[in-house]
């Protein structure tokens, strides 16, 4: 059994850029778990391949959500990252790094050091943009790149139809304001995949001072009393052990570390007792407060061609095919988002509390095994969708058994407040002003879903909770703030009331973020280990 400075339990977005920050000074020995396997896979590099890995139980923990009332009784599911880059190697790669008030929140909540004006130059030093936005870096190892010139026409129709509807135009949602509609940013490079892993762990690999062991499933982290010393976990039907000098590191995400800390005897002392969990610390707020947001698409049938009409025939896809393979462009080498935006549902408030998404493509028509981005619908389409920015519900993340490899329970109580509904019914309406634009109307041949029918505002709440979902950024169940009473972990990401262990993902967001997590959750992997660095001279 060897000794390393530090263990890292997940190699995701904030896992891997851990890993590379602790291991380039040469100083100090890391070794990084992963419960998944390679990214080396073409439809991992292949940025609209994410719709093979949707359902693809070699990459994906392809978890699933209880029934929830909120959701018209679904069973939401949950698509999680099982692999090196975790789930930014199977995500939809839109780069928004959040509304500079967030993190201006997670400060003023307690946590000093987390400001936006303390977070934004991390976040410039990871990023590496080619487009003309000023606000991004340009010397990091993260490519962010401008897709705009290989967007679908109708993309770039719906973005003028939404100024119609009286948004503005906005370059560069990472920029000074973020409210306004126009191109998404992706995490790709050269029309591929640019995952945590590649821009991140790869290069660490090559370091002597790293050992990433693959399809590694951490079970148990083992303590010295209330001091984290090592991590005990499966690989090729052994159990290991690994030991760390220094510290623990959990950066398994918002699912699975807390499951970990319960599963070691952290968190609520009744649950565990329950399940046969020797309590090593009492702390109930472990799986508590998680936040989600929650995306619908409205989708019309077009009387002009989509990339349905490209990617749905066989002739069509053996073209985007070709052009992908010899050129790395095409619709294949980008985003189903081809564009989007924010705006408020209401102007009164102070900032937008809505995300648009804009799909030149429909997949009404389900496929068997596979999310049918790649065979969408027969006819032309195109969907507008939207997802809340800061939603109020909050749910939890926990164990069901004392068994590692039992799924956790995960209940998410979407659209458990009045505020969540309320401003989800003001958002679908103006999505439907954005089709009643000039620009948009003439497009329309008809309404799809949810139809002409639905028009009431009753008829359209049990629309949007019978379809609804997640959008795959879960938040906050190992929640960061300085009261033990209220949280998981301190400013310092050191889980309160033990030693020699951490969490670094996207679990200790505070609240959560407007956008998407994925940048976030890479710039906390970076402070973190700056943290750490800091605390080890």
């Amino acid at each position: 059994m060897r000794i390393y400075d530090f263990i890292i339990v997940g190699s995701g977005s904030a896992g891997s850029v851990v890993a590379n920050k602790l291991s380039e000074n040469g100083r100090y020995s890391v070794l990084v778990l992963e419960a998944g396997g390679s990214d080396r896979r073409f439809f991992i590099s292949m940025p609209l391949g994410y719709g093979k890995t949707f359902y693809d139980k070699s990459v994906n923990w392809m978890y699933r959500a209880e029934p929830d009332p909120g959701l018209g009784g679904n069973a939401d599911y949950w698509p999680r990252g099982k692999v090196l880059g975790g789930s930014s190697s199977i995500n939809a790669m839109v780069y928004v790094r959040g509304a500079p008030e967030d993190f201006d929140e997670w400060r003023d909540t307690g946590n000093p050091g987390w400001g936006y004006a303390d977070v934004a130059p991390i976040f410039r030093s990871l990023e590496h943009h080619d487009g003309p936005a000023t606000s991004l870096g340009n010397d990091g190892p993260l490519h962010v790149t401008d897709c705009s010139r290989l967007f679908h026409p109708l993309a770039n129709r719906m973005i003028a139809a939404a100024q119609e509807a009286g948004l503005s135009y906005n370059p560069d949602f990472n920029g000074a304001a973020q409210e306004g509609v126009g191109p998404f940013q992706l995490t790709t490079k050269g029309g591929r995949r640019m995952s945590a892993a590649k821009a991140f762990l790869r290069p660490a690999m090559k370091r002597r001072n790293v050992t990433v062991l693959t399809q590694a499933m951490a079970t148990r982290i083992i303590f010295d009393g209330k001091r984290a010393i090592g991590v005990q976990f499966t690989r090729k039907g052994k159990t290991e052990l690994a030991k760390a000098g220094r510290e623990v590191i959990l950066s398994s995400g918002s699912v699975n570390t807390p499951q970990l800390l319960e599963l070691s005897g952290i968190g609520d002392a009744n649950r565990l007792q329950a399940l046969g969990v020797e309590v090593l610390y009492d702390n109930p707020q472990v799986g508590e407060n998680l936040c989600d947001h929650l995306g619908i698409n409205y989708t019309y049938r077009a009387n002009i061609p989509s990339l349905n009409q490209i990617l749905r025939p066989w002739w069509g896809k053996a073209v985007a095919g070709m052009e992908y393979l010899l050129r790395r462009t095409g619709p294949l080498s980008i985003s189903m988002n081809q564009g989007g935006g924010f705006f408020r549902t209401d102007p009164s408030r102070p900032r937008a509390n809505m995300q648009l998404y804009f799909q030149a493509f429909s997949t009404l028509v389900p496929k068997n095994g596979e999310r049918p981005i790649l065979t969408p619908d027969p006819w032309p389409g195109f969907s507008l969708g939207l997802s809340n920015c800061r939603p109020t519900s909050r749910g939890s993340i926990h164990i069901r058994s004392n068994n590692a490899h039992d799924a956790p329970r995960i209940i998410a109580n979407a659209f458990s407040t009045e505020h969540d509904v309320a401003e989800m019914l003001d958002a679908v309406k103006f999505l439907r002003k954005i089709a009643a634009t000039p620009t948009m109307s003439m497009l329309i041949e008809e309404e799809l879903l949810p139809g002409p029918d639905c028009n009431s505002d009753d008829e359209l709440v049990e629309d949007f909770r019978k379809r609804s979902g997640t959008v795959y950024h879960p938040v906050s169940t190992c929640r960061m703030g300085p009261d033990p009473s209220r949280s998981v972990v301190d400013p310092r990401l050191k889980v309160h009331g033990l030693s020699g262990l951490r969490v670094i993902d996207c679990s200790i967001f505070p609240n959560i973020i407007s956008g998407n997590t994925n940048a976030a959750a890479m710039m906390v992997g970076a402070k973190g280990a700056q943290m750490i660095l800091e605390d080890h001279p």
